[in-house]
């Protein structure tokens, strides 16, 4: 048995953005994941030398053919055997995602209990900051495919076409949205002053708050997929999955903004992603599937 467990698929290939300054896409993830254990495949969909809401600045996207040769290189790697996970966020045109939803095959062929989240990085509270067909993309191409998507409520909100003012409207949206897990990210939330990582799968509903810290940096939501997939990857069942990490997430969150920090200072606060300290609330909300079964 333990000859089975260390030669089980560990490796994580991690699909994002790339920036040369800051911790968000893969800077943020491929740190998470490596932290707690996880090696990592990392490649990148752009690369940028900051986020662009730090300011405008060179955007270099891969050439559509030669991305989808190189993830056509992975799909026959020798190593293909490796790989547990894929984690696909920010997509640098709509195209990328054919070679993405074909190299997650490839690995479910070879691998078929490896795990595909999809973090479908397309907006927020503005709306979307990518072009239309690259979001259609996402929701049409990968969102269908994945096992976990970890969507922020406002992505959510474009994908099902409807304004999600409250739980019961997130929590009806989340479960038509195709994945059988979702983590739905600043949800609404039942504590004053508080936002909430929403989890919804075959059979159970949580919600996980902490107080909102205003003007938080980038990144929250590319750590919060990275680090979820660690916690399921290593055998965590959903509530403390959650709870630990919506509790890594924040404590980093909050001493980034205590220091008053443009970007999350994983490597000052990298025990924060194993040994979470913060308290948040963990509540069990009624899962309108088992209402109906019963």
């Amino acid at each position: 048995m333990s000859a089975e467990h260390t030669d089980a698929p560990r490796a994580v290939i991690v699909i994002s953005s790339h920036v040369v300054r800051g911790s968000v896409g893969n800077r943020a993830a491929v740190f998470a994941l490596e932290m707690l254990g996880f090696p990592v495949w990392a490649v990148p969909t752009v690369i940028l030398p900051w986020h662009p809401g730090h300011g405008r600045a060179t955007r270099i996207v891969p050439p559509l053919d030669q991305f989808k040769a190189m993830m056509a290189d992975l799909e026959r790697a020798p190593w293909l055997g490796e790989v547990g996970a894929v984690l696909s966020g920010y997509l640098g045109e709509a195209g990328q995602a054919e070679a993405v939803a074909s190299l997650v095959s490839a690995i479910k062929a070879r691998t078929p209990d490896a795990i595909y989240i999809c973090d479908p990085v397309m907006g927020d509270k503005g709306g979307l900051y990518v072009p239309e067909p690259t979001a259609a993309a996402m929701r049409d191409r990968l969102m269908p495919i994945a096992d976990i998507a970890t969507p922020n409520r406002y992505e959510l909100e474009w994908m099902a076409g409807a304004p999600l003012p409250d739980l019961k409207s997130t929590i009806a949206a989340a479960l038509h949205a195709g994945p059988s897990t979702m983590l739905v990210t600043s949800a609404p939330s039942m504590m004053t002053g508080g936002t909430g990582n929403l989890l919804l799968n075959g059979s159970q509903a949580l919600l996980a708050e902490h107080r909102l810290i205003d003007k938080p940096p980038n990144g929250l939501g590319d750590l919060t997929a990275a680090v979820y997939l660690a916690r399921t990857l290593s055998g965590q069942p959903a509530v403390k999955a959650l709870q630990s990490t919506t509790a890594a997430v924040y404590e980093i969150l909050a001493r980034t903004a205590k220091r008053g920090g443009d970007e999350l200072q994983l490597e000052t606060d990298a025990q924060s992603l194993s040994h979470p300290m913060a308290m948040v609330q963990l509540r069990h909300l009624t899962h309108p599937g088992r209402d109906r079964r019963a």
